[in-house]
């Protein structure tokens, strides 16, 4: 069984968190839940007053469609040149020109989209609803070919080497040849009783794919033929219920500096070689948010929406940011000497990558920014959850 874990917590405010706990473990048994009285409730915290020191100017916005749609999708946009790519959840696929926003293509699929927008070898890449891959020409958006994968997927296909990898949501990961959408191998994990309703975005790089899985586990399998490489725990289930003993990998797996992160729910954050699997560091954490680095330091957002910058090196926590605690904030990105991540009420909020305070913030849109900002060069690009795309710039003061 799958829970929207993210959803309750993040879209309601009051919410009681023995009603919580309650409602996610009667799951188990489909009934519903009822509350305490006298219960912390969760609430977001109010917009802590700080110092700007940097200003967070639009450059332009385009609609690209129905957005994040009612699932909790994150369907995120992605670059390959001068193009800006998006997916919405009602079977939208955009490209736009990164600088002027200016629309190239669009297309309009007669299906529900799940995952996206993944690109490379010439291929803009989406997962359905209904458990298919889909394939158009990057170029103008021609459908090339569709694929039936083993499952629904919530995360963006890869592709490199002439190998398409997705990874679905009943823990397999499947190889597709590119040009024709044929299976080339799959392979399988053991799936946990309980587990969030999401998955890992598989990290290709040098023939290898990375992924992370519901039951805590990172694997490494070869892109051309999907035979397993090594295997690791980034985190061990502990606890009595199967709520408890959750520990999903969500986040997307990141290379730096030759040194593989990845980050559990319930569990920790750690530094593998990506060459044997071994574990170098593990620092406990809870976060299904993908991380970002720069000076030095991994950055994420845990599960209440605690910004934390953690030495690379050794795990160290070097500084971490709780005033925006519950506000359900994004994965965050580097942007200069700047981390930003967006909230449930559509701020996108700018840290010192030094110290973690807060030094700049925008109201980018009301309906809320899910989806980790995406930063190339000196752009910002935020995808919202009602459909728009904003390029933005951070200049200071």
């Amino acid at each position: 069984m799958m829970l929207n874990l993210a959803a309750l917590k993040k879209g309601h405010e009051g919410l009681n968190k023995g009603f919580l706990t309650a409602v996610m473990s009667l799951a188990l048994l489909g009934l519903a839940g009822c509350s305490s009285d006298g219960e912390e409730a969760v609430e977001p915290a109010p917009l802590p007053d700080f110092t700007a020191e940097v200003t967070i100017k639009e450059v332009w916005s385009h609609g690209v469609g129905s957005g994040q749609g009612d699932s909790w999708l994150h369907l995120t946009p992605v670059v390959e040149g001068d193009r800006i790519y998006t997916a919405g959840a009602s079977g939208q696929v955009t490209a736009l020109d990164r600088t002027s926003g200016k629309e190239i293509w669009a297309v309009e699929l007669d299906r529900r989209i799940s995952g996206g927008a993944g690109i490379g070898e010439d291929l803009a890449l989406v997962a359905t609803r209904d458990g298919h891959v889909i394939a158009l020409n990057a170029a103008d958006g021609s459908k090339l070919w569709e694929t039936p994968v083993s499952s629904e997927s919530l995360s963006a296909p890869q592709v490199a080497n002439g190998v398409v990898v997705v990874q679905t949501i009943d823990s397999k990961i499947t190889g597709l040849d590119a040009k024709t959408g044929k299976p080339l191998w799959i392979q399988e994990t053991l799936q946990p009783v309980l587990t969030l309703r999401g998955t890992s975005t598989p990290l290709v790089s040098r023939g290898v794919v990375f992924a992370g899985f519901a039951n805590g586990e990172a694997r490494a399998f070869r892109a051309d033929n999907g035979s397993l490489l090594w295997d690791a725990k980034v985190a061990v289930p502990r606890g009595s219920s199967e709520l408890e003993r959750m520990v999903d990998v969500e986040a997307t797996p990141l290379i730096s500096d030759d040194l593989l992160y990845m980050v559990s729910y319930q569990g920790n954050v750690v530094a593998i070689d990506p060459a044997s699997g071994r574990v170098l560091w593990a620092r406990e954490a809870s976060s299904y948010e993908s991380m970002s680095e720069g000076f030095g330091n991994l950055y994420l957002t845990d599960a209440e929406s605690f910004v934390s910058g953690v030495d690379q090196r050794t795990g160290s926590v070097v500084w971490t940011q709780k005033d925006l605690k519950n506000r359900g904030l994004s994965g965050p990105e580097t942007s200069g000497s700047q981390v930003v991540a967006g909230d449930f009420e559509g701020y996108l909020h700018a840290l010192s990558q030094v110290d973690g305070r807060i030094v700049g913030r925008t109201k980018v849109d009301s309906s809320g920014i899910r989806v980790k900002p995406l930063v190339v060069d000196d752009m910002i690009y935020v995808y919202t959850n009602d459909g728009y795309l904003f390029a933005l710039t951070i200049q200071s003061k």
